[in-house]
Formats: structure tokens, C-alpha cells, sequence
């Protein structure tokens, strides 16, 4: 039974209220760099404020998105590397506004764990500032929760929480999508955030070290291959909306090209995409021979070098590829879309011939 007569603090509970007042501090600087038209409060509130009026909307459409980063912060934990997870967890959200038309306002962000230590959430945090404002996007709050008992020695968990607009009249739905269209894929710079329980799996399966080289370029870690960022396609796909032609887009993420391209498709069409088009980057070679892992396992379930994808009019697909490519992305006509049966579908040919087993 506890001694009513000693006296306790919730530090003695595990909870260090100092160490996230500091940490507060610690970001304030991270948090203005990325100030925009609209920002009308800093950090420390109770709540965040923002004025789409000063933005320069006139009537705006407003598009929110939430994500996470996934097991991928297990390794960022196993290697002690911190310092990217913040760019995936702000990507995952901003890439999944831009497939709307919207351009990314303000973002927040959720910091979990279980003792708090702020150079580490500083450098987290740090990441995150740094990706918002590569795609315009104030950070314009968060939330600290430290919750001994819930999670182990050295571990912590992310949510991001976005929210952008568009002009009413020009949200990208994919309701224009016809057969013919043509299909681009911008390259993506790795695995960015999916299928890192499988990911795991195979560097435990095979004896690797974080802390190795990577099997697939020896001359780097294999903590700093996997932990490649995701790549923030904002700016160019924004880019790309303004000439014209773009029906719809998609980020490619869970489920791989066969799960996502069909959800911006209208019924009864199916997109045809050429696994010849583009390039497998080796970490997915990798993946796929050290895991014994199927061409179709690997289609639904990694990137598999295309992280977003655009519907284009064929008229205006050169025209939309070279401004993506001007914008610096690396983009392939990599299929088209055909008519389809029933409820929208992708499949991908040439899996065999252009992919290693």
C-alpha cells in the first residue's frame, strides 16, 4: 500500500512536464521557418489558427489527411537515425492532398512515448519542420504525449495530420478518366513508407545489420537505404495542374500500383501498366530475391519504383511530362488507361520479362 505521507510528482510517475516544455522551445525556431500567408498563431496555444482568406482563397474546398510512417520507425529506432522518419510522416500526408488538386496549408503533428527524450523528438520534430516547408505548408502545431508503460525503452510513434485546398469547381476526382488516357509514373527514391514489416522480416531472415552495407549498394548502410525519405511530389504535381490535362492522380503507397491507381478510376475502366516502362530500383530486386517474394506479392504490397501517378490527356501528356521533369521529377509513360468490367482495376504486364526473380 502506498505511504499517504510521502509525497509524490508525476515525474516520479514516469512523466516529465519540464523535458516537454523544453522540447516546446526546442522546435519554436523549426515551426516560424515555415510560416505562410494564412499562419495566425504560433506554437504553445491551445489551438492553432489559420486564415484561408489570407492565403488567397476565395472559396476554398477544404481537404484533410492523416497518416503515419509505419513499422519503417523500428528501424529509424534499431539504427538511431532520426533525422528523415519527420520528412516521411509529413509526405505520407501532403502527397495524399496534392491527388485532390489541393495545395497543403498547415500541418500538425503527434509525437508518442514512452520517456522523453528531446534531442531525439528535436531532431524528429526538425525533420518534419524541414518538409513542410519544402511543399509551403506551415507547422502550425502538435502534441507531446509521453505514456510510460505503453511503450518500451527508446520507442516513440508519429501521426501527421493535414489539411489543404482548392478552389471550388477544381478538386481532381478522376470523374473525366476515358479510355485512352495515358498513364505516367513519377519515380519514387525507394521504398518511402510501405511494407516495412515485410522489409523487416527479410533483413532478420537473412542475418543482415542495420549497421552493414546494404546487399544493393554496398558502399552505403543498409539503415541508410531503407530509411531513404519519401519523396514530397507536391510542388511538381501542382505544377502540372496548371497547364492542363491532368485527370487524376495517384500516391502510390500501401497496395502498391494495383491497389491505389484503381481508386481514381471511374467504373468499368482498368489501367494497363508496362513494368518495362520503368526502372526497379535495386532495393526491390533485392527484396523480392532474398525474400522470396512473388512479382504479384511485391506489385500490391511495395512502390515498386513508382510513387505517384498521373491520368493525363494523351494531347497534353508530353506536355505534363516535361513540366513534371522540369519540376525535377523522373517521369515514364508507363501504361494507359483500356475499358474494364465492373468496378476499376490495374494490372500490370510485363512482370516477368522486366523483373528480376
Amino acid at each position: 500500500m502506498a505511504d499517504p505521507k510521502k509525497s509524490r510528482s508525476y515525474r516520479d510517475a514516469g512523466v516529465d512536464i519540464d523535458a516537454g516544455d523544453a522540447l516546446v522551445e526546442a522546435i519554436k525556431p523549426f515551426a516560424r521557418a515555415t510560416a505562410r500567408a494564412g499562419t495566425a498563431a504560433g506554437l504553445g496555444g491551445f489551438g492553432a489558427l489559420f486564415d484561408l482568406k489570407a492565403a488567397g482563397y476565395r472559396d476554398p474546398i477544404l481537404v484533410a489527411a492523416t497518416d503515419g510512417v509505419g513499422t519503417k520507425l523500428k528501424i529509424a529506432i534499431a539504427a538511431d537515425r532520426h533525422d528523415t522518419i519527420g520528412v516521411d510522416l509529413v509526405a505520407m500526408c501532403v502527397n495524399d492532398l496534392v491527388v485532390q488538386g489541393a495545395e497543403p496549408l498547415f500541418f500538425l503533428d503527434y509525437f508518442a512515448t514512452g520517456k522523453l527524450s528531446v534531442p531525439q523528438a528535436t531532431t524528429v520534430v526538425k525533420g518534419i519542420a524541414a518538409a513542410c516547408g519544402a511543399v509551403g505548408c506551415a507547422l502550425i502545431g502538435g502534441e507531446t504525449a509521453e505514456m510510460p508503460g505503453l511503450y518500451g525503452a527508446g520507442d516513440y510513434d508519429l501521426a501527421g495530420f493535414a489539411v489543404g485546398a482548392v478552389e471550388r469547381g477544381r478538386v481532381l476526382d478522376g470523374s473525366t478518366v476515358v479510355a485512352g488516357d495515358i498513364v505516367l509514373g513519377l519515380e519514387s527514391d525507394g521504398l518511402h513508407s510501405n511494407g516495412f514489416s515485410l522489409v523487416r522480416r527479410v533483413v532478420e531472415e537473412t542475418g543482415l545489420s542495420y549497421s552493414g552495407a546494404a546487399p544493393f549498394a554496398p558502399s552505403r548502410a543498409l539503415a541508410d537505404e531503407l530509411l531513404r525519405p519519401t519523396r514530397l511530389y507536391v510542388r511538381p504535381c501542382l505544377a502540372a495542374l496548371k497547364v492542363g490535362g491532368v485527370k487524376a492522380y495517384a500516391h502510390v503507397t500501401g497496395g502498391g500500383l494495383i491497389e491505389n491507381v484503381p481508386r481514381v478510376l471511374p467504373d468499368g475502366l482498368a489501367a494497363e501498366l508496362d513494368a518495362a516502362t520503368w526502372p526497379l530500383p535495386p532495393v526491390f530486386a533485392w527484396l523480392a530475391r532474398a525474400g522470396g517474394i512473388t512479382h504479384a506479392e511485391m506489385a500490391r504490397t511495395f512502390n515498386c519504383g513508382v510513387g505517384m501517378v498521373a491520368v493525363v490527356a494523351p494531347a497534353q501528356a508530353d506536355v505534363v511530362a516535361r513540366v513534371l521533369g522540369e519540376a525535377g521529377e523522373r517521369v515514364h509513360r508507363i501504361g494507359r488507361i483500356v475499358r474494364g468490367t465492373g468496378e476499376p482495376t490495374a494490372r500490370i504486364v510485363n512482370m516477368e520479362r522486366a523483373w528480376p526473380d
